[in-house]
Order: structure tokens, then sequence, then C-alpha cells
């Protein structure tokens, strides 16, 4: 029988990617596309800010053809959902069922995309709900999955943390009310190698900068 398609939500970070991974391990979807929120100002992955030349790269080396949903900054609610609905419903022109997420535990965050996705055509999939979230960065970082932090709330982490990678040392070094994932928003990621990648991409860290209360590490094919 042929396996129902999805789309996996690429944010370009760890959780992601690690969703993706654990769908590609247990085979039950085909995973046809990589659906991404890019901002149009700035040309970066929405809340990542990572550039489009290594999303593109990590989509090549997942194997997954982009879908780019472009977006303007900052982005009125109204405008996301109707570009996101005009994204969902050609999916489902396409015959895709399913929607993977990498949400953890904000329940509100699960309930909104259930709630936009009812009655679309699409289910959303959440292979990582509520997995303790220490013992999954510890997961994580087993798999041989790579990563740096290319955003920081700077009211939970120091700027240094930024362009930092993602390891057991930056766990033993956050403090104790930053939940090991980030889940919270203290921080965001771009993975770089991994199970779910062919191969590893070979990136820099470049300039850091703040704004709007964040710091910012960009990162570099090359």
């Amino acid at each position: 029988m042929p396996r129902p398609k999805a789309l996996i939500s690429w944010s370009s970070g760890k959780d992601s990617a690690f969703a993706l991974h654990e769908v590609m391990q247990a085979g039950a979807f085909e995973v046809v596309g990589a659906l991404t929120t890019v901002t149009e100002s700035f040309e970066r992955v929405a809340v990542h800010d990572v550039r489009p030349q290594i999303l593109r790269a990590q989509c090549e080396a997942a194997g997954l053809p982009q879908r780019i949903v472009p977006i303007p900054y900052p982005c009125p609610n109204e405008v996301y959902e109707a570009r996101m609905g005009k994204a969902v419903a050609q999916a489902v022109a396409e015959g895709i069922t399913h929607m993977i997420f990498g949400d953890l535990f904000l329940a509100d965050i699960r309930a909104y995309r259930e709630q936009k996705l009812d009655g679309t055509g699409i289910t959303p999939v959440f292979p990582l709900w509520e997995r303790p979230t220490p013992a999954l960065a510890q997961a994580m970082i087993a798999s041989g999955l790579e990563a740096y932090l290319t955003t920081v709330d700077l009211k939970r982490l120091p700027a240094e943390f930024a362009g930092r990678r993602f390891d057991a040392q930056l766990l033993a070094d956050l403090p104790d009310d930053v939940d090991p994932c980030g889940e919270n928003g203290e921080f965001h990621t771009c993975v770089v190698a991994g199970p779910m990648f062919s191969h590893r991409l070979e990136v820099t860290t470049g300039e850091r900068m703040q704004r709007d209360g964040h710091a910012y590490c960009d990162l570099v094919i090359g």
C-alpha cells in the first residue's frame, strides 16, 4: 500500500530536523517536501534568521523539495494565516494528507495548528510531543545531530550564546530555568548535520548582532 504523503514544517532548526528523523525511521509517511516561512524583507528563515542558501542546502541534504511561504516582517496574523492557507490548499490539491511538526510541549501552539488545519484535509503529526526535553536534547546530540544557536532571547540568555554549538557543553552551561531544547523561545537553532541529512553542511559563524531584544549569529556556507 502507498504511504500517506506528508510535508515537514521545516524551521531549519533541531526540533523539525529530529521530528523528520523520527518519521523517517518509523516509515509511516512519504515525506515529499519541506514547508518554510521566509521573511521577504530580510530574506531569512522566520524566527531562526537562517540564510536561504543554508535552507536550500539543508533541503538538498535531506532530499526534500523546498516549499517557501514568503511573509512580511512584522507579519500580521491575518497575513500569515492567508499565506499558510494557500500553501495548505496547494498541498491538498497534490494529494498530501499530513503535516509533521517538531513541537514539544506548548499546548497552545499545538491547539492552534490543529484548529487551523481542521477541515482542510491535512492532519497534523507531532512525533516529539511531550518527550521530556532533557532526555530529548541528549538523544538529539547522541544521534549525530549538529546545530548552532542562531537566535537568543536576551531576557533568558546572554548574547554570547548566539553562535554556540548545540552540544553537551551548551546543555551544561544553560541556566536552570532555560529549557534544554529552548521550547519556550529561549533560543533557536540551525541544523548542519545529522541522520536526516546525506552529508554535513560546511558552515562558519559570521557576524553577531542584536535587535528587538534578541542576539543573532549569522551562519555562512563555506
